[in-house]
C-alpha cells in the first residue's frame, strides 16, 4: 500500500474533512426515473459504491423543469426527487463518505421536447446548433427563447429553492455547474449572450447573472459548502465558440470569487485541443492557482500520476476523476495498491440499468473472482 501518495492525503476543506483528494467528478448517466425524475436504488448503490472518493459530486441535477436538457436525468426541485436523494446520501454517509449534489440549468442546451412544446431559455435567442439527447434519440437544437428580466429572476430563485431542497436532502454541500455550454456559461460567453441590458454587454454585466444566483444561494448554505464549477478554455463543443474576451471573463470571475469563502473552485482544463487558439489557456491550472486564493479543484484527462503531480506542485488542492470512476468504484484504494485501472464502457454510459453502471468489479472482487476460476 502507498498511502503516501500526495492524492491520498487527507485535506481540510472548509470545515469538511476529506479523507483524500480523489474526487469523484459530476458525470449525467441518465438513470433517473423518467416520470419523475427522481434518483432510484440503482443511484444509491452507485454512489455508495464510490463513497472511498474524498468527495463525491452527483451528476448535475435540474432545479427546475425548465432546466431540463436531457432524458432521465434527475432533479431536485419536487419531493419526490429529494426523498430519492436522502436515502442517496444516507448510503454514501453510511460508508463514510462526503457528497455535494451539483445544481444544474441546461439553458439553450435543451429541447421543446421537455417543456411542452414551448422554447428552452437561455440569455439571448442564438440557436448553439448543437443537439440534444431527447425521448426520441439525438435530435438538433432549436433557436431558444431570450429570458426577460423576471425569468432571470425565478430562475435565481430556483436554483435558490434547489440549495434548500439540497439541505432537505442532507447533502455536506453544493456545487453550482456554470460550466460546459449550460445557462450560466452562456452569459458569459459574448456568442451567446448579445444582450444590451445589464445582464449583456460588458463582462460585468455578463456574470451578473451567476453571482447573483451564487449570492442567494449563500443565504441558504454557508460558503464553505459551496462549490463553483467553471470551463474556461471551452471551445467548439456544448455549442460555445471561445472569443478574445473568454479568458478575460473567467480573469475576472475567478477573481472575484476571492470575496467568498468558498468550498472549492472546480476548473476544467481544456476539452478539445487549444494550442492554436492564441487567445484561450492550454494549461488551466497553472493560470488560475496564482489567481485564486482558496482551494483550487482540477479536472478532465487526470490519471493517477498526473494527479499526484499536480498536487505535489501545488498547482491544485484537490483532482476530480470522471471515467475512471465509472468502471472503477475502488479508485482511491486502487491508486494505493498501484493496481490496474479497469476500462470502461463508454457504450453503457447513457443507457438505462446496472449494467455499466453498478456492475463494475473492485480490484478485490477481481482478484478474488480471479484465484477462484
Amino acid at each position: 500500500m502507498q498511502t503516501n501518495q500526495p492524492l491520498l492525503q487527507a485535506y481540510t476543506m472548509g470545515d469538511l474533512q476529506l479523507k483524500n483528494r480523489v474526487v469523484m467528478a459530476p458525470m449525467t448517466r441518465n438513470r433517473a426515473d423518467n416520470e419523475e425524475n427522481k434518483p432510484t436504488a440503482l443511484h444509491q448503490e452507485y454512489y455508495k459504491q464510490r463513497a472511498g472518493a474524498g468527495l463525491i459530486i452527483t451528476e448535475g441535477s435540474q432545479v427546475s423543469e425548465r432546466a431540463v436538457g436531457y432524458i432521465n436525468t434527475p432533479g431536485i426541485h419536487s419531493d419526490a426527487q429529494v426523498e430519492g436523494w436522502k436515502k442517496v446520501t444516507q448510503a454514501v454517509h453510511d460508508e463514510g463518505g462526503k457528497i455535494f449534489i451539483q445544481l444544474w440549468h441546461c439553458g439553450r442546451m435543451s429541447h421543446p421536447k421537455f417543456h411542452n412544446g414551448e422554447k428552452p431559455l437561455a440569455p439571448s435567442a442564438v440557436n448553439p446548433n448543437a443537439q440534444a439527447y431527447t425521448p426520441d434519440g439525438f435530435e438538433d437544437t432549436v433557436t431558444p427563447k431570450e429570458m426577460s428580466i423576471e425569468e432571470i429572476k425565478e430562475t435565481i430563485a430556483e436554483f435558490k429553492k434547489a440549495a434548500e431542497n439540497a439541505k432537505k436532502a442532507n447533502f455536506d454541500g453544493v456545487e453550482i455547474h456554470s460550466s460546459n455550454g449550460y445557462l450560466f456559461h452562456q452569459f458569459f460567453n459574448k456568442n451567446a449572450n448579445t444582450r444590451t441590458d445589464e445582464y449583456g454587454g460588458s463582462i460585468l454585466n455578463r456574470v451578473r447573472f451567476f453571482f447573483e444566483t451564487l449570492d442567494e444561494i449563500a443565504k441558504i448554505w454557508p460558503q464553505n459548502r459551496i462549490g463553483v464549477r467553471l470551463n474556461p478554455s471551452l471551445h467548439g463543443s456544448f455549442g460555445i465558440e471561445a472569443t478574445e474576451e473568454t479568458i478575460p471573463t473567467f480573469d475576472y470571475i475567478v477573481e472575484k470569487l476571492n470575496d467568498y469563502d468558498l468550498a472549492y473552485l472546480h476548473l476544467s482544463e481544456p476539452f478539445t485541443d487549444v494550442s492554436e487558439v492564441d487567445f484561450l489557456v492550454t494549461d488551466i491550472a497553472l493560470r488560475y492557482r496564482p489567481r485564486y486564493n482558496g482551494t483550487l479543484m482540477i479536472n478532465n484527462g487526470f490519471d493517477q500520476e498526473s494527479g499526484n503531480e499536480v498536487i505535489e506542485k501545488e498547482n491544485a488542492d484537490l483532482v476530480a476523476f470522471g471515467k475512471p470512476f465509472i468502471s472503477n468504484p475502488d479508485l482511491p484504494e486502487r491508486f494505493a495498491l498501484n493496481a490496474p485501472i479497469a476500462d470502461w464502457n463508454e457504450d453503457l454510459f447513457y443507457v438505462p440499468g446496472a449494467k455499466g453502471y453498478t456492475d463494475y468489479p473492485t480490484y478485490k472482487e477481481q482478484q478474488m473472482a480471479a484465484s477462484q476460476s
